[in-house]
């Protein structure tokens, strides 16, 4: 039976002498999905890429990949490709050697054919340089032959530490391209600061801070649960008491003046988010019964950026 979690962690934990890493991790991955790991720098991050790698291990808690738990050491790295934050390789070895080592290692014999190992140079554009030795290969095009090891196992899920920070705009757009393409054929969970990315491609999202997590759901959930706390609104004939009749509405928690062009002002009002229909309707007739007009009146559209911040602003994480 396929498992519903392509990963599973329970109370994770990993704490080294005076440095809490990782505290009570639990999370799951659905299969198929692409999830984005977020968290500042030093929030642990790597350190739950490197404990699903198999290279350090937790002080306390489980993880399984793919059903499998993680003590089960060689069959629980079958499941798995792992990139590292920093691919290093023997640098006497060609692009198509790289692969075929780590093909060597798989469960799969069919990993280490040549049209396999073809195929995934090709998949991350390292085609034409398959046979130049890896020590003449550019920052990015180390990066890319990371991700190929991670992929020519033929893995259940991919485990990718950051890997689109060594990429120019081009590079990184094409190993996204690659990554949502992965959708369906295997599990993606990687970890990155470039929220845009995130945003673009993951339908799973897990924010932590200080080695503990703060919010996961899937992307869009996420987006919508930010986007009903507060409306934009402009009004044509506004006056300075406007500001004020707004926020006596039910349900407005506070306005902000966002700006004033013309005749036209605009607020930024902070509601409950249970009560945005009922604020909005009220502004209408607000503007109706003082012969105003009504140039906008709608919920502020949020982006992952705007989310990550507030969520790992510790007064925000209630909301």
């Amino acid at each position: 039976m396929t498992p519903l979690s392509a990963i599973r962690l329970e109370g994770l934990t990993k704490h080294y002498p005076g440095v809490q890493a990782l505290t009570d991790l639990t999370l799951d991955v659905p299969v198929g999905s692409i999830y984005g790991f977020l968290g500042p720098n030093g929030a642990g991050k790597t350190t739950t890429l490197k404990i699903l790698g198999g290279l350090i291990r937790p002080t306390s808690g489980s993880a399984s990949v793919a059903g499998i738990p993680l003590t089960e050491g060689a069959a629980y790295r079958r499941q798995m490709g792992y990139l590292a934050q920093t691919p290093a390789f023997y640098d006497w070895m060609s692009g198509r050697e790289t692969l075929a080592f780590v093909a060597s290692l798989a469960a799969d014999p069919s990993a280490g054919e040549r049209p396999w190992i073809d195929r995934v140079l090709a998949r991350v554009g390292l085609a034409d340089a398959a046979d130049r030795r890896t020590s003449t290969y550019s920052g990015g095009m180390r990066q890319r032959l990371g991700i190929a090891q991670a992929l020519v196992t033929r893995p259940q899920v991919v485990l990718l530490d950051e890997p689109v920070s060594a990429l120019d705009p081009i590079g990184r757009r094409e190993v996204l391209d690659l990554m949502t393409d992965l959708k369906g054929e295997a599990t993606v969970f990687y970890s990155t600061h470039i929220l845009d990315d995130v945003e673009r491609v993951s339908d799973h999202v897990a924010i932590i801070d200080h080695g503990r997590l703060v919010r996961a759901a899937p992307t869009g959930d996420l987006l919508r649960s930010f986007s009903k706390d507060r409306l934009r609104v402009s009004l044509g004939g506004a006056t300075d008491d406007t500001a004020a009749q707004i926020a006596s509405i039910p349900g407005a928690v506070s306005v902000d003046i966002a700006g004033r062009d013309g005749d036209v002002r605009s607020y930024l009002v902070h509601i409950r988010p249970d009560a945005a229909a009922g604020v909005q309707r009220d502004i209408t007739r607000l503007a109706s019964a003082g012969d105003l007009t009504v140039v906008e009146n709608g919920l502020v559209r949020i982006d992952l950026e705007d989310v990550f911040f507030r969520l790992v602003d510790s007064k925000e994480r209630a909301a």
